[in-house]
């Protein structure tokens, strides 16, 4: 292997030069404590990290910053730490969804800017994993990615709980008047017990697994706990690692490929894992070149069975269960038959030699391939006269006689509209209604919030009724569960069918057959399209205005366009 030189480094013409320039870049390195022979000559990384005092899933980014630059040193590497905006799944609104392109973006000005020559990323948090990937794919610099773990089982009362998963659980039943108020309020202090993601196969766990079969991971690090003692080790490798990833100009674009790609997807398949995962993997799939489309994804979930026994698809089990069942090299040796083991990773070695090996130790927790949850993966792609561009729905967490089903429309005009109407007696909803929300999508919400798992009407859950058909342009938390179809193209804000649908209106959804369809004549659809009147613009400056002109629809993968592309950008000039 061709190594480089270290007058070849990125980072040289910063440093390694005799002219004003470096002279003045030498001396405020000197300002800062650091030797000259701390960083000439020496692969200089960059440490993305998206710690916030805001964002509890990374609250340990701090200290595991400091950890991988223990590595880099010890590497023989000069650490510098970057903050990037931590895309907040908790605080931020309407939606981190709105901001995860911003942080892609941040990350790759970071990058190209400054006298980096390798990245180490530090995110987990669900939007974290994609931006930071999108914008160290467009750097074109070998990057690492040091996902964030999740937190601790939750515990109430003697119940494990689930982040996310049980929040939507016990508020049906606090609205239902099963629970008591003080009993929800008692259950606030048990169902986050330390900093790291949701402990549910939800976002951050499926973006993390898929980051690392993408390969961008060390073996085994996307299922450690946050608060494990191997997640400072893990940090530390990756800091020595990252290192030599530099020497040997590692890039992104020489590891992904057609195959990663479809590794990564796969992953998500087999683990039940997240529907943001779409929308997610396509933009970083073709920031690298790999035009991965919603058929894609159908066609390897078709053939991949759903291994991962997890909340919110089934049981009891956690991501603390999961790791300590074999994590996820043991996962993805279990599916080693339908990946490519040829892929190439992180490691400098394909991802079939990361796996092998890996030992399952809890067949309840990662199933045996002849046991599996469902002989399908947890997601399924529809098309049809409601969603002309797709739309997507996790079979996994949906009741299965709902899944070809025929009712009519309760239609909410938008987040507000429901809130406003959803729990009216007087609403004309039966269980067999279809609970529609509209201006829910990238333009529409904005940023197309999760708001995709409808609440179901007070006087229905008084019922017993705990699914329903529900329908969207929106997304949905990973940690949901329900009916719930997702992401609806063309969306509502920009004129797509869903903008016309009508209460009273029969849906037909047949997951079987892959369809979605307003039960409506051509002759009236024509009709209320040609009464229909966009709405109003409600943002006139700042990010959010940029946002909407150039965000693309969800089957696109909701980057911007500006974005797009694989032409390298060329280096910034030092005068």
């Amino acid at each position: 292997m061709t190594r480089k030189r270290p007058e070849e480094l990125r980072s040289h013409r910063w440093f390694g030069v005799d002219d004003i320039r470096a002279f003045g870049h030498r001396s405020r390195m000197l300002q800062a404590g650091y030797a000259e022979s701390d960083f000439r000559g020496k692969p200089v990384i960059g440490i993305i990290n998206t710690w916030s005092e805001l964002s509890p899933c990374h609250f340990h980014f701090r200290t595991r910053a400091e950890e991988v630059k223990r590595g880099v040193w010890q590497a023989g590497g000069f650490p510098v730490e970057l903050p990037a905006h931590p895309v907040t799944e908790q605080y931020q609104k309407p939606t981190s969804m709105l901001y995860r392109n911003l942080l892609a973006m941040e990350t790759e000005e970071l990058a190209r800017s400054h006298p980096c020559d390798g990245l180490v990323l530090l995110g987990g948090c669900d939007k974290t994993p994609p931006g930071l990937m999108m914008g160290a794919i467009s750097s074109r610099l070998p990057s690492i990615f040091v996902p964030a773990g999740p937190m601790l089982r939750g515990n109430w009362r003697g119940k494990t709980l689930g982040s996310g998963s049980d929040v939507w659980k016990y508020h049906a039943e606090l609205r239902a008047g099963n629970i008591t108020q003080d009993q929800w309020k008692d259950m606030e202090g048990g169902i986050a017990r330390s900093f790291g993601t949701c402990m549910t196969a939800g976002t951050a766990a499926t973006m993390m697994l898929a980051v690392e079969a993408l390969g961008f991971t060390l073996p085994g690090a996307s299922s450690i706990p946050a608060a494990d003692s191997a997640h400072p080790r893990m940090a530390t490798e990756a800091g020595k690692r990252i290192v030599e990833m530099v020497w040997e100009d590692a890039t992104p674009q020489s590891l992904i490929t057609a195959g990663s790609v479809d590794n990564a997807v796969t992953a998500a398949m087999a683990f039940g894992g997240s529907t943001n995962a779409i929308p997610h993997l396509i933009a970083m799939a073709r920031r690298a070149g790999v035009m991965l489309d919603l058929e894609r994804f159908d066609a390897l979930s078709r053939r991949v069975p759903l291994v991962a026994n997890l909340r919110p698809n089934a049981g009891e089990y956690l991501m603390e269960d999961f790791f300590y069942a074999g994590g996820a090299r043991a996962f993805l040796e279990r599916i080693r038959d339908y990946l490519d083991l040829s892929a190439r990773t992180v490691t400098g070695r394909t991802i079939g030699e990361n796996i092998a090996g890996a030992e399952v130790f809890d067949d309840s927790v990662i199933l045996p391939l002849d046991k599996p949850l469902q002989t399908e993966g947890g997601l399924a792609v529809l098309r049809g006269s409601l969603a002309p561009q797709g739309a997507v729905i996790k079979t996994s967490a949906a009741e299965q006689r709902l899944l070809q089903h025929t009712g009519p429309a309760v239609v909410f005009e938008n987040y507000a509209d429901l809130k406003k109407r959803l729990d009216d007696p007087d609403l004309d909803v039966t269980a067999d209604s279809v609970l529609v929300l509209k201006q829910a999508g990238p333009q529409g919400g904005p940023g197309m919030p999760e708001w995709g798992m409808l609440p179901l009407p007070q006087k229905l859950l008084k019922q017993g009724v705990r699914d329903m058909v529900r329908l969207s342009d929106a997304r949905m938390s990973g940690t949901s569960y329900g009916t719930c179809v997702l992401h609806v193209a063309p969306e509502s804000h920009v004129g797509g069918p869903l903008a016309f649908v009508q209460d009273g209106d029969l849906i037909r959804l047949d997951v079987a057959g892959r369809r979605i369809d307003l039960l409506v004549p051509d002759d009236e659809m024509a009709r209320r399209r040609a009464a229909w009147t966009p709405p109003p613009r409600r943002y006139g400056r700042g990010w959010t205005s940029l946002y909407l002109d150039n965000v693309t629809q969800a089957d696109e993968g909701c980057d911007l366009r500006f974005l797009e592309g694989t032409l390298p950008t060329p280096e910034p000039d030092i005068y």
